[in-house]
């Protein structure tokens, strides 16, 4: 069975309740279907943004930094959803899918060794998410934002990233815990 991807927005971290309600939903998920969660950067991400505004950084280090601040994120999210795995790369993925398992990525290694994506402000969590959903074959993709915000929610780049036949919602996450039974 093909994985669902979920990016979870940083943002949620700013939302009272968000984060757990949308963790309760992704582990009532994964209890019916392959899961596969991707993290968004949030207050980690934000503060790769403030010393770049600070400092003037070079895009090849705040598009690492960035993705570390990822993987913080996924740390995060492992310790909350249910029967979470945290994975380092897309090989090890299958593990715990396999066991029943959400699998959450934390991608800097998978990144380090693919670099698919551009690197700069432009192409975020959003963007990844749609590599990780393609390099998994997933049967859809859901991006969970603070607050319904549809397309225009995304970074600029997710739109022409997205392949033909990949099923994508943006939702806010209220929706999300709604549709997901959490």
């Amino acid at each position: 069975m093909r994985p669902a991807v979920i990016k979870v927005g940083g943002g949620l971290l700013g939302v009272p309740g968000a984060l757990e309600g949308v963790c309760g939903a992704i582990g009532t998920m994964g209890r019916r279907e392959p899961v596969v969660v991707v993290p968004g950067g949030g207050p980690f991400a934000d503060a790769v943004r403030a010393l770049d505004r600070q400092l003037g950084l070079s895009a090849n280090a705040t598009h690492w930094m960035a993705i570390l601040a990822m993987d913080q994120y996924a740390h995060l999210l492992a310790e909350r959803i249910e029967d979470a795995a945290l994975v380092e790369q897309s090989g090890a993925v299958g593990g715990p899918l396999a066991a029943g398992r959400v699998a959450v990525l934390a991608p800097s290694r998978w990144l380090r060794a693919a670099d698919p994506l551009p690197h700069g402000w432009h192409a975020t969590s959003d963007t990844l998410s749609v590599f990780v959903a393609v390099a998994l074959d997933a049967s859809r993709l859901v991006l969970v934002k603070p607050a319904e915000t549809g397309e225009e929610g995304v970074d600029r780049c997710f739109g022409s990233v997205v392949p033909p036949g990949l099923e994508v919602r943006v939702v806010g996450w209220e929706r999300f815990v709604a549709d997901a039974g959490g």
